[in-house]
């Protein structure tokens, strides 16, 4: 079955205001009528959460921390993109959808990038009127930075601190209608069900995380805003509260699940320095401006950085990448960080790092001009570490970061279930095969602030209004289904620890679902989650009772999402015979080792269909269309 993405008929440039204009209006008297559900309060949830209480929608908000403020998004260091061309280098919003289709790998749809670009401008105007602390330059106008996958500048930043502050902009602008009463804030729920009635999305089941209680909440649409799904491979830089739970009990429902395989790698991470490490911790990639990455030449050199001269170092990016250098995409970037430890020039105790060097850079402008740029990040870095990135190299390694898989959804970003809308990294839309740097941010604010403001009312008004209550025996069900799953997990009363489980998943997902994967390894892959997941319900122990605070069942929910997620995963990564982006099969690569599509037969999004547990998910494709920029090698030679 091929999906209808119901993308707008007319020149790419005119698809979003033809569309604007031709979308069902709710007008003012009757917003006050409707009730919206929004599950997440990072940037996307935020600011669709404020946008719509703004308009006078009635919403209903879900935060699974104790503030906004704590959302994932706080931790995006580096930047945020748009096409004002300040620099006046080249940038136009043509530019940014070219550079963002093709550092995609052309796996994205090609209507949605364009529009992304073109609200790019307006994003930027939104935040400085809020008061986001943007740098700026000598003259006080606002600065931009380069970022890998392209060769302008045009990435706004605050120092190191760029979703923080971009996140306490949403946060202000949710608060103030939360004090005006159009916004009813819960905070420390979790997602563990959508509800549906006659089909539609009409409400959800949350756990309360303080007291264990489970709450119904109706509304007449839904709106998910619940992040990615970085945390499947355990070790990651997603925060430890980030899960793919709310997502995949709405793929259980029905939604679509969209190019699951499509994980970016992050080249500039902190490597992995223990066993019993909880998480991986970025380091931005705005880094790589004025570091310079390099290895030993020589394979197994063991000399400390300052004992290697010029004549024995690779700067091993440089030299492959004339054009772009040191900064190539993260997928780019990631393998070739790998490809170089894989021939013993490592570096540190484990040989799975490069050097990421900025004495250079030091040299050339100065210890002080660099540690306005990134002191902050290097101070991390030294806390971390107790190495002092002026004096020395940083060590860098790739990590699980973003994931540009997620629920299907159309041009108005509502899923394959009616009047359930999925916003932000929860989507599949924007990102194809690699997000490129600096674009999460710009999705995020995109989707939440200038699209679903407009995108929901299209679907309010033209759906007729169903006043369905929580006692809806919709309601019923969903609960006690919920109920019950609590109740199975917490019964199990086994020997072997939720985390325990999860390690052991995250070492088979990044070996055989990693960087580089192969048919062999992903069907082995399979055979030993199955394993995994059949001793997880026999031999889990989660303690406690439901009906408190409980951390660890928290986790076990999660968890038990995760070793079904993790084969859905699988799945997808075996059906896509190519190489693309973040999808890196081995079998299938250039003479030069880089990734080798198939537009032949894989020039789609793969999205999936629950059939049951236990079944083989049903297979579904949109044809992704490129009318606008020619399909090619990927090359930043």
């Amino acid at each position: 079955m091929a999906l209808d993405a119901k993308i707008p008929g007319g020149p790419i440039a005119e698809k979003w205001d033809r569309h604007r204009f031709e979308l069902k209006l709710v007008n003012p008297a009757n917003k006050r009528k409707f009730n919206v559900i929004v599950v997440g309060t990072g940037l996307a949830g935020g600011s669709a959460s404020a946008t719509l209480a703004e308009l006078g929608y009635n919403v209903k908000t879900f935060c699974i921390q104790d503030s906004p403020r704590r959302a994932h998004s706080i931790a995006a260091q580096g930047g945020i993109n748009a096409a004002k061309n300040y620099p006046n280098d080249g940038d136009s919003i043509w530019r940014l959808f070219y550079d963002t289709v093709k550092g995609g790998d052309f796996r994205a749809r090609e209507a949605n990038v364009y529009r992304l670009a073109q609200v790019s401008n307006d994003i930027i105007d939104q935040c400085v009127a809020q008061g986001i602390p943007f740098a700026r330059d000598y003259g006080g106008l606002l600065d931009n930075r380069s970022f890998g996958g392209a060769q302008v500048s045009r990435t706004f930043y605050a120092r190191g601190q760029t979703g923080q502050q971009l996140l306490l902009g949403a946060y202000s602008a949710l608060m103030r209608q939360v004090a005006a009463g159009k916004v009813e804030m819960f905070p420390r729920r979790e997602m563990l069900d959508v509800v549906l009635v006659d089909g539609h999305a009409k409400g959800i089941v949350v756990r309360n995380m303080i007291n264990g209680a489970l709450e119904r909440h109706a509304a007449d649409a839904v709106v998910l805003c619940t992040g990615g799904y970085g945390n499947v491979f355990c070790l990651s830089t997603n925060a430890m509260a980030s899960n793919v739970t709310a997502a995949f009990r709405a793929y259980k429902k029905g939604a679509f699940f969209a190019n699951p395989c499509f994980t970016q790698i992050h080249p500039t991470c902190i490597p992995v320095h223990g066993t019993f490490q909880s998480k991986l911790t970025l380091m931005s990639e705005s880094l790589r401006n004025d570091g310079r990455v390099w290895v030993p030449k020589n394979p197994d050199d063991k000399r400390t950085p300052d004992q290697i001269p010029e004549s024995d170092r690779d700067y091993y990016l440089e030299n492959k990448y004339p054009s772009f250098g040191n900064l190539v995409p993260r997928d780019v970037a990631s393998r070739n960080a790998k490809e170089q430890c894989d021939m013993g020039k490592g570096v540190g105790e484990t040989g799975q790092a490069v050097y990421l060097d900025f004495a250079d850079a030091i040299s050339r402008d100065g210890r002080d001009v660099i540690a306005k740029k990134y002191g902050n990040l290097f101070q991390m870095y030294e806390k971390i570490t107790a190495d002092d990135p002026y004096d020395t190299p940083m060590m860098i390694y790739p990590a699980i970061h973003y994931t540009m898989g997620g629920l299907w959804v159309d041009y108005n970003l509502m899923s394959t279930v009616p009047g359930l809308f999925v916003l932000g990294e929860a989507n599949f839309s924007d990102h194809g095969a690699n997000r490129l740097g600096a674009s999460a941010l710009m999705q995020g604010l995109a989707d939440g602030y200038f699209v679903l403001p407009y995108t929901i009312g299209g679907y309010l008004a033209g759906t007729a209004k169903a006043d369905v209550t929580d006692g809806h025996k919709a309601f019923d069900h969903s609960e006690k289904q919920v109920a019950g799953r609590i109740d199975r997990l917490l019964s199990v009363n086994g020997k072997r620890t939720v985390d325990d489980f999860h390690k052991t998943l995250g070492r088979i997902m990044w070996e055989y679902c990693g960087m580089a994967r192969n048919n062999e390894g992903l069907a082995m892959a399979r055979g030993m989650i199955q394993e995994l997941r059949a001793e997880f319900w026999e031999n889990v122990r989660v303690p406690g009772t439901g009906a408190d605070f409980n951390q660890s069942l928290e986790r076990a929910g999660r968890v038990a999402d995760f070793l079904e997620f993790g084969e859905l995963m699988i799945i997808d990564a075996l059906a896509r015979q190519e190489s693309c982006g973040g999808h890196f099969n081995e079998r299938f690569e250039t003479e030069e080792h880089e990734a080798l599509r198939d537009d032949d037969n894989f020039c789609h999004a793969a999205a999936w269909k629950h059939t049951g547990d236990g079944k083989d998910p049903e297979f579904h494709k949109e044809p992704l269309v490129f009318e606008n920029v020619k399909l090619t090698q990927r090359s930043y030679k």
